[in-house]
């Protein structure tokens, strides 16, 4: 762990310190290690949206059709009795 150079005080208010001292009981880790982590993530990048990927993949023309997908299905399915078959 890294060695920590800074202590600081907060005045927060009680429903705050619950929810911190929760979390910390729940983690198993510090009320510090609490703050820390919640700070990394606020402060990290937005995770992507993957509903909105998938429409502006299928706005800039991305993807498969309809019946190309069904095609594929079918020919799966043929594939996979096949292999039960043999």
């Amino acid at each position: 762990m890294a060695t920590m150079t800074h202590r600081t005080t907060f005045a927060l208010d009680e429903t705050t310190v619950t929810r911190i001292r929760a979390l910390a009981d729940q983690w198993g880790v510090s009320q510090a290690e609490v703050i820390r982590r919640v700070v990394a993530q606020a402060d990290a990048p937005p995770k992507p949206d993957p509903v909105a990927m998938l429409d502006a993949l299928f706005a800039a023309g991305g993807g498969v059709t309809g019946e190309a997908a069904q095609d594929y299905l079918a020919e799966a399915r043929h594939a996979r009795r096949e292999w039960r078959t043999t």
